[in-house]
């Protein structure tokens, strides 16, 4: 099932998109806050994702630049009562594949769902990331190295899409726990460790002298490739 992240802080037009979206048939979680977004964006695979610009915190814009920032390739739509060309051209500059404008036609933004998806089928299905002799697939979400699949849980994928996502920058236990297990789970940091752990012994070439998943002292973790 197509799935799409709704970010959208007004309930009203939230529940309205929800309704309109499952009825379709896809499969929808909805988002009101720009953090929110990212971390949802960031930690689990949607295979698009609709951002109104205007919300709490940070705003649509910024949430586009940072998830583009983090390597996410997923197609977003962008729906914002702006009509500004200036508006247009800069959400578009950032990295957001389409731009709808509030009131909009539920049949007409149905229908740029279905191209943006069209696009980003192709793209999605061959984005494999790859470091060493292991190869990341995440419209399969598979790791194989020197082809083989390697058997991994899903905590450990959602930690490794988190890491690749974010390749070069220093992560904390804390980001790390938010994205792969989420809010308001009863876990400590050294499930962190434990997992990154397992990742080492499977991925990295040496894992008693990683090279990847880096461990910045003091700070938390980094993934070179």
């Amino acid at each position: 099932m197509t799935r799409v992240l709704v970010v959208e802080d007004e309930p009203g037009i939230a529940f309205a998109l929800e309704a309109d979206l499952r009825t379709e048939g896809y499969s929808v979680t909805v988002a009101s806050t720009g953090d929110d977004a990212i971390r949802l964006a960031l930690s689990d695979a949607f295979d698009l994702i609709l951002l109104d610009v205007m919300l709490p915190g940070k705003d649509g814009f910024e949430v586009c630049r940072a998830l583009r920032r983090g390597g996410l390739q997923t197609p977003i739509i962008l729906l914002t009562a702006k009509a500004q060309e200036a508006e247009k051209v800069m959400g578009l500059d950032l990295g957001a594949d389409d731009y709808v404008t509030k009131p909009f036609s539920p049949r007409e933004l149905r229908a740029r769902i279905k191209a943006a998806l069209r696009r980003g089928t192709t793209r999605d299905e061959a984005e494999i990331f790859r470091f060493d002799d292991t190869e990341v697939d995440f419209a399969r979400c598979e790791v194989r190295r020197n082809g083989r699949i390697i058997d991994i849980s899903a905590l450990e994928f959602k930690l490794l899409t988190v890491f690749v996502r974010s390749r070069g920058r220093v992560l904390t236990r804390d980001q790390l726990l938010d994205a792969a297990w989420g809010d308001n789970v009863a876990v400590n940091d050294r499930a962190v460790d434990n997992h990154i752990v397992s990742l080492r012994r499977k991925l990295e070439p040496a894992p008693a002298r990683p090279r990847h998943f880096l461990n910045i002292r003091g700070l938390g973790y980094r993934f070179d490739a």
